[in-house]
Order: C-alpha cells, then sequence, then structure tokens
C-alpha cells in the first residue's frame, strides 16, 4: 500500500485518506461499528503519539540552530523584528475577525446548555501561571512533560549563550545539528505515515460526533470555521499581495502539504517539518526559515489563539449572562497578540481560552461547555495556525528581497520528497524533511 501511495503527490495522499477516513466514519456511526470506531482512534492515536514523540528533541534543536545560524544572516535583528512585527500585526487583524464575527452572531445567545454541570478544565492557564511556567524548575523535567513553552525558553537561552560564545560552542552546535537530522529523518518516516493517520483520525472524529452532539453549538462552530476561512483565504491573499506582491494562488500551491498535515493532526509543532520545506519550496531562505518556523511553530496561533479564544469569549459571556464592554474587547485583543505563545504549538487551546476567561473574569467553567467539539473546531485552528506561520516569513523575505521569486512561482509544481532525494548539499544547515 506504501509504495503505490508514494506514486501520488504528498497532498494527494493526505486527501485520499481524507476521504476513506470520512468514509469509513460515516459507516462505523450508521452501523454501530464500535470495533470500527475504536481501531480509527487507535491508529488516529498512534500517529499523533508518534508526531508528538518528536516535539521535545526537535524544538530544542531546531531554535538552538536556528538561533546561532542568525550569525550568518544580514540584518538578523532586523529580520527577527519583522517577523514579530508582523506576528503580531495578522494577530491583532485575526483577533478583530473574531469579535467581529462573534458580534454579528451572537454564537451564545439561545443556546440551551447544563451550566450548572459545567466544570472549569483541568489544565487552565492565568497571566501568573503563564509567565511562572515559562521558566522550568527543573530542565530535564520540560523535556519529560513535553512543556514546549519551557523547552522553547531554555532553547532561547541556549542558542544565544551559543551564538555569543562563538568558536568554543562549536561542538555543542554540532551535536545539536545532528540530533536534529537525526529527529528530522526519523520524523519523516512519521511524516509518511500521515495518509494512514488522517485516515485514522478523521473517521474517529466522523464516527464519535453526530449532530446531536453538534447541534447546540452549530453556530458556534460555524463561525469558528467561517472566521478561519476569512482569515486563510481573505486576509493572508491581501497580506501577501499588498504588503509582498506575491500571487496567493502560488503561495497556497507550495504551503498546501502543511495546511493539510496541520488539519488533520491538530499540531502546529509536529507539522513544523513539512512547514519548514515548503516555505523553503516558496523560496524563503534556508537560514531565516530555520528561524521563522520553529519560531513560529511555537507562538504565531491566529486560529487558536486569536480567532477562537474571541468567539468563545463572546459566547461563554453571552451563555452566563455577562455584558461585555468595549474595553473587554480590547482586553481580548491583548492577550491575542501577547498572550499567544501559552498555547505552545501543540494540540488544543485550553491554556489559551482559559487565560482569557480569566482576564476578562468570565467564569472558566465555560471552557468545559466547548471540551465535547474541540477536537473539531481544533482541526480548522490548526490550519489556521501554519498557514500564517508559512505566511509571515514568505512575506518578510519578498519585502526584504530574499525571496527567490522563480521557486515561488514553481513551488506547487513540486512534490514535497524526502531530502536525501532531493540531492540538496551536504555542508548546508541540517536538512529539513518534508
Amino acid at each position: 500500500m506504501a509504495s503505490a501511495l508514494r506514486k501520488f503527490p504528498f497532498s494527494v495522499q493526505i486527501l485520499l485518506g481524507l476521504v476513506l477516513g470520512v468514509a469509513l466514519g460515516f459507516l462505523a456511526r450508521a452501523n454501530d461499528l464500535a470495533w470500527l470506531t475504536s481501531t480509527l482512534d487507535t491508529v488516529g492515536g498512534l500517529f499523533v503519539q508518534l508526531l508528538k514523540l518528536a516535539v521535545p528533541p526537535l524544538v530544542f534543536t531546531a531554535i538552538v540552530v536556528s538561533v546561532v545560524s542568525l550569525r550568518g544572516v544580514a540584518n538578523a535583528a532586523r529580520l527577527a523584528l519583522k517577523t514579530l512585527l508582523w506576528f503580531g500585526i495578522t494577530a491583532l487583524i485575526a483577533v478583530s475577525i473574531g469579535i467581529g464575527l462573534g458580534l454579528l452572531t451572537n454564537p451564545g445567545k439561545g443556546v440551551t446548555l447544563d451550566v450548572a454541570g459545567a466544570t472549569a478544565p483541568k489544565k487552565t492557564g492565568s497571566w501568573t501561571d503563564f509567565l511562572t511556567g515559562i521558566v522550568p524548575t527543573n530542565p530535564v523535567g520540560a523535556f519529560v512533560e513535553g512543556n514546549v513553552l519551557q523547552i522553547v525558553f531554555l532553547a532561547l537561552v541556549v542558542g544565544a549563550a551559543a551564538l555569543l560564545i562563538g568558536e568554543a560552542a562549536e561542538p555543542f552546535v554540532t551535536l545539536n545539528r545532528s540530533v536534529l537530522a537525526i529527529v528530522q529523518k526519523a520524523l519523516w518516516w512519521v511524516i509518511r505515515l500521515a495518509p494512514i493517520g488522517t485516515l485514522g483520525l478523521i473517521g474517529n472524529a466522523v464516527a464519535s460526533y453526530g449532530w446531536d452532539l453538534l447541534a447546540p453549538l452549530a453556530k458556534f462552530t460555524t463561525a469558528v470555521y467561517v472566521g478561519c476561512a476569512i482569515v486563510l483565504f481573505v486576509v493572508y491573499p491581501l497580506v501577501l499581495v499588498a504588503a509582498g506582491r506575491l500571487n496567493p494562488l502560488r503561495f497556497f500551491a507550495g504551503a498546501w502539504p502543511a495546511i493539510e498535515l496541520a488539519f488533520v493532526s491538530r499540531s502546529s509543532v509536529g507539522t513544523m517539518p513539512v512547514t519548514q520545506r515548503s516555505v523553503e519550496r516558496l523560496g524563503v531562505p534556508r537560514e531565516y526559515a530555520s528561524f521563522a518556523v520553529p519560531f513560529g511553530a511555537t507562538t504565531k496561533m491566529d486560529g487558536c489563539a486569536a480567532i477562537y479564544p474571541a468567539l468563545a469569549a463572546i459566547f461563554v459571556a453571552q451563555v452566563f449572562g455577562v455584558h461585555l464592554g468595549v474595553t473587554d474587547y480590547l482586553l481580548i485583543a491583548f492577550v491575542s497578540v501577547v498572550g499567544s505563545a501559552a498555547t505552545a504549538g501543540l494540540t488544543g487551546a485550553i491554556v489559551m481560552l482559559t487565560l482569557t476567561l480569566s482576564t476578562l473574569g468570565l467564569p472558566l467553567a465555560g471552557a468545559g461547555l466547548l471540551l465535547a467539539i474541540d477536537p473539531i473546531l481544533d482541526m480548522i485552528r490548526t490550519a489556521t495556525n501554519v498557514a500564517g506561520q508559512a505566511l509571515v516569513p514568505t512575506v518578510v523575505a519578498a519585502r526584504e528581497g530574499t525571496l527567490d521569486r522563480t521557486a515561488y512561482d514553481s513551488a506547487g509544481k513540486r512534490d514535497l520528497v524526502d531530502p536525501d532525494e532531493a540531492d540538496r548539499p551536504a555542508e548546508r544547515l541540517a536538512p529539513v524533511p518534508a
């Protein structure tokens, strides 16, 4: 089966898995086939577990290597600042759309849910938890627990120190490059299983979530999908045209494999190698892409940290009968732009939502009302996240005049391949698999 699939482009393989998964999911739900639902759940769960297994070493080594690699990038500080600036600009636009849709659709009005039975999620966020949670008490514990935010902090500190030390740190940097190459190669094998993982993840979602569960939250679910679609297919193309003088169709042709994988895997960090490979195919210099993409995978969350918490906060306020004023909407925008790193690139946006609710003084139990359909929402949220993570370095490179426009215009004509098959120069920065 694997050899047969390899005859198709990667994006087509994902699409085939998606279609087959939907069909099997409907079959399992219509005929109450518990064994099929369980099998789909196991297949999808194993795929996500394999992706998560690589997250700690991948994030640490990728950021250390990318920070050190900035030594050879002209105007590195300016590039970093422009990347952060565009992260903030696009996040502000996304959260504004989320607030606007919330005011337009009133997703919580008329919803009849058992508010008394709602409980706060076990994993919640507050500004103090966020700030104190950045610094680990035990470096080893950050890796064991898979705390991506703490791993990012450690990697940035270690990378900056190695950059300043210079020659004396080269053996350590070389070790990180080697570990990164090994992890990426192993992760490439996992990514090759994405069509099968897609089948399991989508199939289980279809089998598990029927209209009876979605019906009370249909307006809210629709608003989230519409908001993400507006950012994906209206805002991002406008940014590409206005800020980068780029053809949006070419961008989506090059970035689509990463967006597809993000939709089914629901993990920005797990999708990171595909995102980086896609960004490089779009003509972004590898030295800059190796910094911007890992950084974006842990902090750039237009879906999870902007659109979703804005709509969810309005939903919770309406369900609990709490009036929100102009100050509250400004606070939502502030939390979205500043606190997006709290999502840390992993599956789910509950921490970001509870951070927003606690800032507004809304009941944290309101987040519990949305937990049942979170996986359905997380698919489009993560796809939006990853599209933004690919967009910003592309736009910045275009504005800096470093984008290879010939590569950009032909990105969609070349399939994502294993770097070993791409015949790339071995002396360059650690190879980035598809």
